[in-house]
This record gives C-alpha cells, structure tokens and sequence, in this order.
C-alpha cells in the first residue's frame, strides 16, 4: 500500500510541483469589458394611420460579438496583426503551458481558447475578456485587439444595417411614387371620361338649380289660384298661368330624371355611382399622398442615420496591464491534481481488498 502510495500519488504530486515552480513560466492577465450601445430613433411612419411597429426576435450584436472572440478567424486575424505564434511560443522550456510553434492553425485556436477566457452576461449585453500570456504587454496587447477587432466588427454589421435600411427606404419611396401617379391618373381619367371635375359639387349646383324651380313653381301655382279666384276660367291669363307651370314641371322632372339617368355630358351612370366612384378614387389617392409622404420622411431620416453613428462599441473596463503573475495558479492545480490521484489510488486500493476478499 505504501508503495502503491508512493507511486500513485507522493510522486506524481511531487513531479508536479517541482515542475510547476520550477519549469512552468508566469502568466500575466489583462481584462477587458464591453457593451454594444444602440441609439434607435422611432420611425416617421408612425405618425400616420396610427400604425403599429413590429419588431423580429433576432441575435442580438452581443451574441454575434462572443461567437466572433472565440472564433478562429479573430486568431487569424491577431496572429497576422500581432504574432500569436511569437507571443505563445516564447516559453521555450515550458511544453505544458507553452505554445509548440509548429502547430496548426486549428492548434492555435484551441490554445486560444485556453488562454482567453470570454464572460457574457446575455441578460445585460455585458462582455469580459481575460487574455493571458507570458508578458504583461503581450496580454494588454491581445486584450487591446480584441477589443478593436470587436468594434471593426460592430462598425461592419452597422453599416450594412444601414445600407439595408437605406435601400429599403429608397425602394419604399420609388414604389410610393408610382402609386401616387396611378392613383392620380385613374382620377383624371374618371374626370376626363365623365366630363366632370367633382360630381359633389355639380350635384350641389344641380340640386341648387331644381330648388329654384320648385321655388318658381309654387309662385306660379299661387298666381294661377289667385287669378282663377278674381276672374273667369277664360281669362287668357289663366292659360298663359298653366303654360307656365307646365314648362315648369317639366323641367323639373328633366332635372330629376338627369339626378337619375346621369350627367347631361357624360357616359357614366347616376349620380349616385360617379359620386361612389369619385370619392374611391379620391380615397386612394389621399392615401397614396400620406404613403409618399411617410416614405419619403423614411428614406430621409434612414439618410440621416447612415451619417451618423448609432451603433458602437463602449468599454467600461479598459484592457488592463498586469503588475504581478496570477497564473497558473500553482496551489489549486496542486490541490486539484492530489485529490484525483488520492482518489484514484483509493478506489483502486478499495478495488483490490474487494476482489481478494472474495477469493
């Protein structure tokens, strides 16, 4: 048991501290922490028509910026910028911790991901970086990487947003535009084909016009009553009375039949159906107005915001340059790796007097 003991665990526990004081090199740590701000800026359309604003569930820029700090191709890119290779590599005597410079570049990310650490809070957009490396400027210099690299990358999904936006705007506007002239040209042909600029008013003069007639009418009839009262049914007047208010009669029902049959000058139907049609066209050209009009305040205003910044990159921890070496952390991989092999070396002890206790 002492010897098993001894092998198992004592030399071991005793290989891996002689090698970790002595062989393993320092590592230095520098923190960065970021956020991705927006400034959204609600949209024109919805001053008009009371229109509700739906929005998509999408990912967020903060998930696309933690995928992006682990991913091979921001390795590639700093190890073209920086040197990974060089930086990892520069502990020639420590094989465990350090770099083997012949390695891939998929040897390089899973190195990456040992030596950075990336924390993200998905429920506040907050990101912290710890980069390690066996300088404190190499790690301040990772560290200032990946947080420019990050804000290049916001500044890119930026301005294609607002590329997209722009075109989109723009295409709303053209579209708009063409309704707006369909709309205006079937309203001039209605007009131009019934010979009538807005049937509501010519139905008001038309109406204004059979209240005159009816009005001459009953001043007819009353003048023909007194003369029949004051003298004989012969009186010449008399006739030239019921002349009158038959002329007049008449013509008010031409006026009405032209209230039912339609316009004098045109070829369309009653006045009802040319004012029912009037006013659907006028309707569609009102709002064809308002969608040009919210379209256009769109694109400007998507105009206005591909001048200006709305999305970047705020660091509210600075990449920070190490004074002192934390890592590795010698006592805890020490504690660590005597609790595996103590138990190891128990299980097997146990394993043991169990099998030979059955014999």
């Amino acid at each position: 048991m002492l010897l098993s003991f001894s092998v198992v665990v004592v030399i071991p526990v005793l290989l891996a501290v002689a090698y970790l004081w002595m062989r393993s090199a320092d590592q230095y740590a520098s923190t960065v922490g970021f956020s991705v701000i927006k400034q959204e800026v609600s949209s024109p359309i919805e001053m008009f028509g009371g229109l509700a604003d739906f929005t998509g569930v999408g990912v967020s820029d903060s998930d696309i910026l933690y995928e992006f700090i682990t991913s091979q191709e921001l390795v590639e890119t700093l190890d073209a910028r920086l040197g990974l290779v060089e930086i990892y590599s520069k502990p020639s005597g420590d094989p465990v911790f350090g770099y083997d410079p012949t390695g891939t570049i998929e040897d390089l990310h899973d190195y990456w991901e040992r030596m950075v650490r990336v924390f993200y809070d998905d429920s506040a957009g907050l990101i912290t970086i710890r980069a390690l490396a066996f300088a404190p400027e190499d790690a301040r210099s990772i560290a200032t990487g990946i947080f420019e690299e990050s804000a290049r990358l916001v500044d890119e999904l930026s301005a294609i947003a607002q590329d997209d936006t722009t075109e989109f705007a723009r295409l709303e506007v053209e579209r708009a535009v063409e309704r707006l002239k369909g709309a205006r040209e079937r309203l001039t042909a209605f007009r131009s084909e019934n010979q009538i600029v807005d049937p509501s008013a010519d139905l008001q003069g038309q109406m204004g016009l059979l209240s005159t007639l009816e009005a001459q009418l009953a001043e007819a009839l009353i003048s023909a009553d007194l003369l029949r009262e004051s003298t004989r049914e012969s009186d010449p007047r008399i006739q030239q009375a019921e002349r009158r208010i038959a002329v007049i009669e008449a013509r008010i029902e031409g006026e009405r039949r032209k209230l039912g049959v339609g316009h004098s000058g045109g070829q369309g139907g009653d006045y009802a159906t040319l004012l029912a049609e009037y006013e659907r066209l006028a309707v569609d050209r009102e709002f064809a107005e308002q969608a040009y009009v919210a379209a256009l305040a769109t694109y400007d205003q998507a105009l206005a915001e591909a001048r200006r910044k709305s999305r970047y990159l705020a660091a509210y921890i600075k990449p920070s340059l190490a004074q002192s070496s934390q890592f590795p952390n010698r006592p805890v991989i020490v504690g660590i790796a005597s609790f595996f092999l103590l138990a190891l070396w128990a299980i097997a002890v146990l394993a043991y007097y169990s099998v030979r206790d059955r014999r």
